[in-house]
């Protein structure tokens, strides 16, 4: 660590898609910033993901409007490593000042005078403004009913790459989400016997009629909802644009041989026990699946729009034995289950951020990024404005909000009050 002390406008944390993205609007706005990394540019694309993962989005829409990607169709999706590259080459664009390797330890507020100060890795930094662009897949979460059992292979699905890497064995996926259904299909394909447990879940199709559900949710007006509907807090979204994008069906997966029970609820002298909610939590995903055809649908009639029907859309698949009689128990060692990869999401994690920016449960707080601590700034978390925050393209708009925020707050900083114009006053004449 250095002795020096670097000033500097305004600080972001993090240079994967947010950091990015704020840097850019930075550069538009003239603010003078800097941008840490600890690692490399968009390192969670590159060794926070599995080895076969690609963007859950088509590359026309994940994406920021500045540039395409050159070698991936618009319709297709990209590989996690040409994701990462996307992300450096953009950066490239505007020559943003990144700094990689180098980790944030602390931010404090100033006593006595504005800004802040930031102990990193490689010395100190005086900035007026900071913002955290660390995104909402900081630290990942393994529930505290996972079992105490050291014959059990467990691990996040931040930490799987592929099936090579598990013991030999029937494998136990808790979580339904993108991460989890995708892992679990790829387990499968592999030749393992997967067990996956569901819970609530939203189940768009991959595409229809021609078009990718996230063309759907934009001409719907679907990203642009402001807010999570009550009761939708821990609902997961099954897509995926892997071996070329495929609705996801659960029923279909069961069809093929993995085995769906519940939501986990217990672990105890080495059997699992389920939620009786599979049928449910399955019906609500169709709903789901449903709602959105539907909608398409009332779409096409109501703007006469040329699209091809699609009814294979509506078929469903019979119901295999473990949809009609549920497992609710199951005997790891007898069910031959060696691994559990636990995808059940992420917490963030602001230890850093020593500030009055965070509620009683430690959330940050704040309206579309702008803290309720003066000077500090969020970007890139869910539903930061809207719904289509979590996205490629929805940050990069969420960066421009926060950006043109700051510049306007250093306009207010740069005020002067006028000098005083001296006034000359001459006494009447006197007749």
């Amino acid at each position: 660590m250095t002795d020096a002390i670097t000033t500097i406008d305004t600080l972001v944390v993090g240079a994967g898609q947010a950091g990015v993205a704020m840097s850019e609007h930075l550069s538009k706005q003239g603010v003078p910033h800097l941008v840490l990394e600890r690692s490399r540019i968009a390192e969670r694309w590159r060794t926070g993901r599995w080895d076969s993962l690609v963007a859950n989005g088509p590359a026309w829409h994940d994406r920021f409007p500045g540039l395409a990607f050159d070698d991936v169709h618009a319709d297709g999706f990209a590989p996690k490593e040409r994701v990462a590259d996307y992300f450096e080459a953009y950066a490239r664009k505007f020559n943003a000042p990144i700094r990689t390797g180098v980790d944030v330890l602390s931010v404090v507020r100033n006593v006595g005078r504005p800004g802040f100060t930031v102990t990193t890795s490689e010395g100190v930094i005086e900035a007026q403004r900071v913002v955290a662009a660390t995104g909402p897949f900081q630290k990942p979460v393994i529930p505290t009913i996972a079992p105490q059992d050291s014959a059990l292979h467990q691990i996040h699905s931040a930490d799987y790459r592929n099936p090579a890497q598990l013991p030999a064995g029937a494998v136990l996926v808790v979580g339904a989400g993108s991460s989890g259904v995708q892992i679990a299909d790829e387990l499968q394909r592999s030749g393992r016997q997967v067990y996956l447990s569901v819970g609530a879940h939203d189940r768009p199709p991959r595409a229809y009629r021609n078009r990718d559900f996230c063309w759907w949710l934009g001409v719907l007006g679907e990203w642009d909802q402001a807010a999570m509907k009550p009761g939708r807090e821990h609902v997961t979204i099954a897509v995926s644009g892997a071996h070329g994008g495929k609705t996801i069906d659960f029923r279909e997966l069961a069809q093929q041989g993995m085995v769906l029970v519940g939501l986990t609820q217990a672990f105890k002298d080495g059997v699992v026990s389920f939620q009786p909610n599979l049928l449910d939590n399955l019906k609500r995903g169709d709903e789901n699946y449903l709602a959105l055809l539907d909608a398409a649908d009332a779409y096409i009639e109501r703007n006469g729009l040329d699209l091809p029907v699609e009814p294979e859309a509506r078929r469903v698949f019979p119901d295999a034995e473990c949809v009609k009689n549920p497992i609710l128990e199951l005997d790891l060692a007898n069910a031959g289950i060696t691994s559990i990869i636990w995808a059940t999401g992420f917490a963030v994690d602001y230890s850093w951020l020593q500030v009055e920016a965070f509620d009683a449960a430690g959330k940050p707080q704040h309206q579309r990024g702008v803290a309720s601590e003066s000077g500090i700034y969020f970007l890139g978390l869910p539903w930061q404005s809207r719904r289509g925050s979590s996205f490629i393209w929805g940050v990069w708009h969420d960066a421009k909000y926060v950006a043109d925020h700051i510049a306007i707050q250093r306009q207010y900083l740069e005020y002067r009050e006028p000098a005083q114009v001296a006034v000359t006053r001459t006494s009447p004449v006197s007749a």
